[in-house]
């Protein structure tokens, strides 16, 4: 099977004029969508299939206001005008789930030992899921607004207080982008500035 190049407009939607967005217009994100959107980054590579990203997903007035008391003041209403905005966790266990994600062999083994690593494999492959959210958020024709300014230890202990190895990596807002909330795009670098080709 011959795999074939996306057209341009698609690589526009997803990458060239895709922007990230600090408003957001009063348009409805449903479950539907959200769940789209997951059977989607679901199909994004992982190391040994791990999957260690929980999402939270807060559509509701009040769990967007929970999350909100946690973030910096520039990113509060940024979570709140949103119709809704994910918590990307990880979980820091994800071995315990591999007999299953990969029955190929005993990948558990690999981790079981190694809390540290784990916890570096951990935030690498949700930050990696996280990106592959926000690509099919935008494949689905939402716009998104990933954030970081957030206290993370609060956002941990309010939503995955009962997942005791499940730790807030960073958040994103996900709408229909409000054209005057954003700025002139900021510089992007030359392939020469930060490559190399050996």
């Amino acid at each position: 099977m011959t795999t074939e190049a996306i057209p341009d407009s698609a690589l526009d939607q997803l990458f060239r004029t895709a922007r990230s967005f600090n408003g957001w217009l009063d348009q409805d994100v449903s479950d539907a969508d959200i769940h789209r959107i997951y059977e989607l980054l679901k199909m994004g590579p992982t190391a040994a299939n791990m999957q260690p990203s929980r999402f939270v997903w807060c559509r509701s007035p009040e769990a967007k206001a929970r999350l909100a008391a946690h973030a910096s003041q520039g990113n509060q209403s940024k979570i709140l005008t949103a119709p809704v905005c994910v918590v990307i966790g990880m979980d820091q266990d994800f071995h315990e789930e591999l007999p299953w994600l990969f029955p190929h062999t005993d990948a558990k083994s690999w981790y079981a030992g190694d809390a540290e690593g784990r916890t570096r494999h951990a935030l690498r492959n949700s930050s990696l899921q996280g990106a592959y959210l926000m690509l099919a958020a935008r494949a689905i024709g939402l716009d998104c607004g990933p954030m970081s300014g957030f206290d993370e230890e609060g956002v941990t202990q309010e939503f995955f207080a009962d997942q005791a190895k499940v730790k807030a990596n960073f958040i994103c807002s996900i709408g229909y982008g409000d054209k005057d909330s954003i700025f002139a795009r900021s510089p992007r670098p030359e392939f020469d500035t930060f490559n190399t080709i050996l």
